[in-house]
This record gives C-alpha cells, structure tokens and sequence, in this order.
C-alpha cells in the first residue's frame, strides 16, 4: 500500500512533465479587426518585444473608439439578419479585415486565434440573441443550423490575398473556436447541462478543418476554473483545447490549477489560460469595474503574482488585454496599454513564460 500511494503521488508529476516544450504568452483583442495601420503597428511590434505568439481576435461588429483606441468601423458579419448559408446574407468585411491583420501579425511571428461569435454579442441583441435569445440559441435545432453554417462559412472564407481558406491557413491561424464564453449568463449548471453544445459546435468546426489541419479546435472559455473544464468537453474527440479563463485569486494559484492540468493530460487535451488579468483597482480581482487605484508596485506584485502561479502550473496564456495605446481605465479594467506603468512587467512576464517548462506541447502550432 504505501509503494503504490508514492507511485500515484509521483504520477501527476510525471504527466506535468510529459511535454518538452516550453509555455508561452499573448494577448486577446477583441476589436482587432478595426485597427488602423499605425495602432496594428504599435501593438504587434509591442507583442513582438514581449515575445509573445498569439493574438485572439474576434469578429463581433464595433461601431466606435474602444478602449481609447480610435478604430476604422466594420459590422458584424451578420449585420441584420441569420443567413444560414446564405453568401450574399454576410458582410464580409470583418473577415477581409482581418485577412490583413493576419499576414501583418506573421511578419511579426504571431497567429491568430479566431472567436467566431460571443456570448456577449448574443446578449447584446444581436440577430441571434434578438431572435432566440441567450436560452433557445444553445437549445432549439435552427439557430444550431444557422449557427454552423456561419462557423463553415467563416472557415472557408477565401483569404483576399493569400487566395485560401482560411480553414487552410495553418501558418497564420493558431486556432477557431465557436465562441467567448458560451452560455455564461447561464449560470454553471445550464452550462454542465449544454455541454454536448460545445461538442457540436467542434465536430462542425473539425468536418471543415479534417484531422490534419495544424489548427486547433478551442472551447472560447468560461467565467472560472471549474466552470471551463467541463468532463464531456475532455471526452469530445473534436476539440483539442480546453480554453480556461479565470479572474479569481483563488482561480489565479498554481494549486488551484494543476487539477485540471492533470485531468487534461489524462483526456489527451491541452488546457490554454486564455483569459486573465490583474485588475486596475483595489477592489477583487474578479470585480473591477471602479475603485481606488493600486500603486503600481502593488498591481505590479499582481502581475507577477498570478503569471508565475499560472507557469507554475505549466500552462501558457493570453492577458486580457494588451492595448496598442494608453489604458483609458474604462469599465472593467484589467487592460495594460504599451507603454504603460506596467506594461514593462507584463512584457518580462511572457518573456518568462517562453523561458517556463509547459505542460502541453504547443510548439507545432506557434510560428
């Protein structure tokens, strides 16, 4: 008995190992489409010195100035109605949008991960939440066709340029998922009761991309730790990555996370930390829409805090977010702008995290 609890104590070790590559760093912006040359410029040769690989982007339609930065407008790609099919229902422009930041962002060796819908545009009232709302959308048989024929049809949008779908570019997409933060306003227990949604929405994904595409299939993340890893999402033969997003402190600790490392060594999966962030003000961090300022040692000390915990647990990650201007402190704000008080800590973080044994092999899928 006490040969076999040393031998399941050295295991977890074991499988945190298995991978020889190292971890790494990037960024989500969510309004990328809409950068203007000199703000594309700033921001990817910002994440460049930071050595950071991957960029997360999505396609949610944006009207004005976002987080300080002054955009060019683009719409949604279904601006007024579900097209189901449809191509002459869709408003390319976002894609073709980011047809352009895509080769710009090779040039500086970094790949995009494409967000091809959000919960947040759903409950904003877009043509999907207008008409089934943020319940019946992950429910009734249509808005699942309509909505799969939106994810095909994203991922055979032909690339303005390179003159391939982008289903094929495996050298400038590091991964698709269908969307942020599925069913989160749902509560956890709507979520565990959906999984199969998630599952669903690869298997559409993976019929586009076949077995060998060198793109990965990712879940888009929930509100926390437990929330993200769902146990049918490590069954799901279609998805390769099960995207974690975690604001919490108690989220943010190397002990909290190796679970899930474990659980998704097990499964075969790759787990990615794909939302966090060090909040701007003295409230939780999981709460930070206003409040007193921190020093910027003390948010700092936050920084280095949590990204060590989340290398510590062998697992690479994406800040939310890196802005190619000054943070204006809007809303939630855990945005560093480059330049910014803190932006030389968070850029000596993802170096680190380069320098960082990982706990999944990524290397294939970084430029």
């Amino acid at each position: 008995m006490r040969a076999l609890a040393v031998f399941s104590l050295l295991l977890p070790l074991q499988l945190h190992l298995v991978a020889a590559a190292n971890a790494f760093a990037g960024s989500s912006l969510y309004y990328a489409a809409g950068l203007r040359s000199d703000s594309r410029t700033t921001l990817l040769s910002g994440m460049q010195s930071a050595g950071m690989k991957v960029l997360r982007v999505w396609l949610d339609g944006q009207s004005y100035t976002q987080k300080g930065t002054d955009i060019d407008p683009f719409p949604d790609l279904e601006p007024t109605t579900i097209c189901n099919g449809d191509a002459s229902c869709y408003d390319d422009t976002v894609l073709e949008r980011l047809d352009d930041l895509m080769v710009d962002a090779h040039s500086y060796g970094i790949k995009l991960i494409i967000t091809m819908h959000s919960f947040n545009a759903l409950a904003a009232g877009d043509v999907y939440g207008k008409e089934y709302g943020t319940g019946y959308f992950y429910e009734q048989a249509y808005p699942q066709q309509a909505f799969d024929a939106r994810l095909v049809h994203i991922l055979n949008h032909v690339h303005t340029t390179l003159g391939k779908p982008w289903k094929e570019l495996n050298q400038y997409i590091f991964g698709f998922e269908a969307e942020n933060e599925a069913m989160i306003g749902k509560g956890q227990q709507y979520i565990q009761q959906h999984q199969q949604w998630q599952c669903d929405r690869a298997n559409t994904i993976r019929g586009q991309l076949g077995d060998n595409s060198g793109i990965l299939v990712m879940t888009g993340g929930e509100s926390w730790l437990s929330e993200s890893v769902q146990p049918d999402w490590l069954s799901c033969d279609a998805l390769d990555v099960i995207s974690i997003h975690a604001y919490g402190d108690g989220d943010l600790e190397t002990s909290a996370i190796q679970p899930y490392v474990k659980q998704a060594q097990a499964a075969g999966k790759k787990l990615i930390m794909e939302e966090w962030g060090a909040c701007y003000y003295d409230t939780e961090n999981n709460d930070c829409p206003s409040g007193t300022p921190l020093s910027v040692s003390a948010r700092n000390a936050n920084l280095k805090s949590f990204a060590n915990a989340i290398t510590g647990a062998g697992l690479a990650w994406l800040y939310w977010e890196v802005l190619p201007n000054a943070d204006p402190h809007d809303g939630s704000d855990y945005e560093i702008g480059i330049g910014d008080p803190s932006w030389s800590t968070l850029q000596s973080l993802a170096q680190e995290a380069l320098q960082t044994p990982g706990a999944f092999d990524f290397s294939a899928y970084l430029l």
